[in-house]
């Protein structure tokens, strides 16, 4: 009997100290190389959809506080500091009002500047190539089928990714020209009139570099909205399929 108990006690404390260990590496790799983000708005359409699981590269720009649960690391600025590149997918924590994460394209690096003149994006007083191509199509909410016109646009790099154009002379659609600060970002969402981003001065603005927390990389899951993460027995008809794997970078 009390060889049996001492087995029983050792495998339970040997479940503990598992569940343990797999806590620790899943902190470390979350903190260190990879997490994983869903997305909860339409604001980088048609790049990314709601319901797009991905994953980010938390190595790419180097380590901030913002790299560790709850922002609790007491680092100041950034270790192994490495800028994003124009055209980035990142995600960073809001610099202004409750910091929750954002992810946006980003536009601008320290030194630049950015206006929109008539939807057109000009970059240190050039306009960024724009180029209309079939209508973004798909179903809101309701049900109801909605196109919206889609463009190309292509960065002096020679980097491409699509952005959409709601509507007509939007409220951003025409701005003053923004300085980005040194040490900071401009981001910008591809859905370009249904976006809070760097624009709103007020509600964004200017993204301190220490709050970016990585670079997108990769949609490992889509969900359409039919089954949440947990139902897995809906997933053959739930998941958007196409977009498994689809890389951001």
């Amino acid at each position: 009997m009390k060889e049996e108990a001492v087995k029983a006690k050792g495998g339970l404390g040997e479940t503990i100290r598992t569940i343990i260990y797999a806590v620790l590496i899943a902190v470390v790799i979350r903190t260190f190389a990879y997490e994983p983000f869903k997305i909860p708005s339409e604001s980088m359409l048609p790049t990314l959809m709601i319901g797009d699981y991905l994953f980010v590269s938390k190595y790419s720009y180097g380590y901030s506080r913002h790299s560790f649960p709850f922002s609790l690391a007491p680092i100041s600025g950034r270790i192994f500091e490495d800028l994003p590149e124009r055209g980035d997918v990142a995600v960073f924590k809001k610099p202004i009002g409750e910091q929750v994460d954002y992810i946006k394209r980003i536009m601008g690096l320290p030194g630049d500047k950015l206006q929109m003149i008539n939807g057109v994006l000009h970059i240190n007083g050039t306009p960024v190539k724009r180029e209309r191509i079939e209508d973004f199509v798909d179903r809101d909410r309701f049900g109801n089928v909605r196109r919206i016109a889609q463009y190309r646009e292509t960065l002096p790099s020679g980097r491409t990714y699509l952005t959409l154009d709601e509507t007509v002379q939007g409220i951003m659609d025409n701005t003053d020209v923004y300085l980005v600060p040194e040490n900071h970002v401009f981001a910008m969402g591809d859905n370009r009139d249904n976006s809070t981003d760097s624009r709103f001065l007020s509600h964004v603005g200017y993204v301190p570099v220490e709050n970016l927390v990585g670079r997108a990389e990769i949609i490992f899951m889509s969900l359409d909205g039919s089954a949440e993460w947990y139902e897995i027995w809906k997933y053959p008809t739930a998941i958007r399929w196409n977009r498994i794997f689809n890389s951001l970078s």
